[in-house]
């Protein structure tokens, strides 16, 4: 009886961190699509990403269930209780990650003179940092790797440095041409959004050093 219960709770871990990394390479995915849909101008990609985000929606379900019926039926203590707990918590916050995705997406038709516009140059390079914290937390998640999930923490500032450079650039915009205000303010939502995609990788990424090593990594202040 002691197997087969051990048995089936590694199963329902299994079965926790794949549901958390299928969720993860549909939120990497949905970032990345959005500002392609973006730069491109495809509102058919752009609409893709939007009706996608709802399997995000359903997998988050199936973790809640899944999480609360392990902590009901297994009583996990110490690690595996972190465990299940930081994958509640991961879930949620991936598909917070997914609705930014879809955000952006959603503005695809409201960009005008994208080839004349270019400050839309400098977002491609921000998503892709953005991105690349995604995939590296998720990474990190897989693989237990604390260290990784801080360097993932430290990466977090670029992201914040190239969102105040964008804004910045956008403000001159709109000062020096009323025109670009309405394409200017659309970019605008859109940087806030991949900022806001940085900010929610580092939080998975706490997460993950948490349910790894028992601690929330310091504060900035406190290192």
């Amino acid at each position: 009886m002691m197997d087969h219960t051990v048995k089936a709770f590694d199963e329902d871990i299994t079965r926790l961190r794949g549901l958390i990394a299928e969720m993860g390479g549909l939120a990497e995915v949905a970032v990345q699509e959005a500002i392609d849909a973006m730069v491109r101008g495809d509102k058919e990609l752009g609409d893709a990403v939007v009706a996608r985000d709802k399997k995000l929606d359903t997998l988050e379900t199936e973790v809640d269930k899944l999480a609360v019926r392990i902590i009901a039926l297994r009583a996990p203590l110490a690690d595996d209780l972190r465990e299940v707990i930081a994958a509640l918590k991961i879930a949620g916050v991936v598909e917070r990650i997914g609705d930014y995705a879809k955000n952006i997406a959603k503005r695809v038709d409201k960009i005008k003179e994208r080839g004349k516009f270019e400050p839309l140059t400098l977002l491609p390079t921000m998503a892709e940092l953005a991105a690349e914290m995604v995939h590296d937390v998720l990474t990190a998640y897989a693989a237990r790797d604390p260290e990784l999930a801080l360097e993932v923490i430290a990466a977090d500032n670029k992201v914040d440095a190239f969102y105040d450079s964008i804004f910045r650039n956008l403000v001159s915009h709109m000062v020096e041409n009323p025109k670009t205000i309405s394409t200017a303010a659309q970019l605008l939502f859109v940087a806030k959004n991949i900022e806001r995609i940085g900010d929610h990788a580092t939080n998975v990424a706490e997460m993950v050093h948490f349910a790894a090593t028992g601690d929330y990594p310091p504060d900035d202040d406190d290192i």
